[in-house]
């Protein structure tokens, strides 16, 4: 009787895992598709109960950072993905921070929920590894000649930063490509 216990124990924990992530990535394309969705339709589309979804998280705000946490995590790990992917370093810079703009979109059309102690908790333990990420991109780009030396990769972020306040649109992802190649030419120079 003792030998099934860790392992019923194992199996539990695993389902445990999995029905966490069914949620979050349920949660990611609900909340995308419109902020203000049910947590029953979460766990609807989560395929789980309410009383799993509430088990993992809580509160609404509680599952909105969860989703948001789990998105930015999977964004920073994406870098070195990304620049694997494409025979340019501008090209995969341009589509990390692309797929960086949708995540803060999602995030503002989140409101109050983001306004938080614990969500600007988050927000500041994300900021060290995003600039990591992005300083394997700006890496990237010196060595391959569209960017010069020396820009910080924190100062990059907060430069890109207008395109999460592009429209959510075919325009916007025009007018953010225009945008973008104007910074890229302020970037070929070095800092002052």
């Amino acid at each position: 009787m003792a030998d099934q216990a860790p392992s019923t124990y194992g199996t539990q924990r695993k389902a445990a895992a999995r029905n966490r992530v069914a949620i979050i990535e349920a949660a990611h394309e609900l909340f995308a598709e419109n902020p203000l969705v049910t947590l029953s339709e979460v766990a609807k589309r989560a395929g789980v109960g309410a009383g799993t979804l509430y088990r993992h998280f809580p509160t609404r705000e509680d599952l909105i950072l969860g989703a948001y946490r789990h998105d930015i995590d999977r964004l920073v790990t994406t870098a070195d993905e990304v620049l694997a992917r494409h025979t340019s370093a501008k090209a995969a810079f341009v589509e990390w921070f692309e797929t960086l703009s949708a995540y803060i979109r999602l995030k503002h059309g989140l409101g109050d929920a983001l306004h938080s102690e614990a969500a600007q908790k988050m927000v500041d333990e994300s900021w060290g590894p995003a600039a990591e990420a992005v300083g394997r991109l700006v890496d990237a780009c010196v060595a391959e000649g569209t960017m010069a030396e020396g820009h910080d990769p924190a100062d990059v972020i907060m430069l890109m930063s207008f395109l999460w306040r592009v429209p959510n649109d075919d325009g916007g992802v025009a007018q953010g490509r225009r945008l973008i190649s104007v910074v890229f030419s302020g970037l070929q120079a070095p800092p002052s």
